[in-house]
């Protein structure tokens, strides 16, 4: 079962927050659904963030709730996620969620990988 805390580690932009709730409603996901954001290995800076959308938490999870949107971080990526911000953008050069985090030593031309 998951601890859900009301300071977020994180946090979404208004773009970003938007973005996450036409996503999750144009899906027409169950009630309960959350945003998993986490830190993977790979990528050309050796660690990549992840998002996807689900409706259960993990066994060890951190839930926070930012901007009405359920947010679940499983322990090992919390230690890489603390005080990055999630954006959205979308331009001429395409869209998509922009991760700004503040410990990164080096980050790729992409914006989805890291190194810390």
């Amino acid at each position: 079962m998951s601890e859900t805390t009301t300071i977020s580690p994180i946090d979404l932009t208004d773009a970003a927050a938007a973005e996450v709730k036409r996503l999750m409603s144009e899906q027409n996901l169950p009630e309960g659904t959350g945003l998993r954001v986490g830190v993977k290995g790979g990528g050309c800076s050796g660690l990549s963030y992840a998002l996807n959308f689900e409706n259960k938490e993990r066994e060890g999870d951190r839930q926070f709730t930012i901007k009405d949107i359920k947010v679940f971080i499983d322990p090992k990526s919390l230690l890489y996620l603390a005080d990055i911000t999630v954006d959205f953008t979308s331009g001429l050069n395409g869209s998509g969620f922009v991760f700004n985090n503040p410990h990164a030593t080096s980050t790729c031309g992409c914006g989805s990988s890291f190194s810390a």
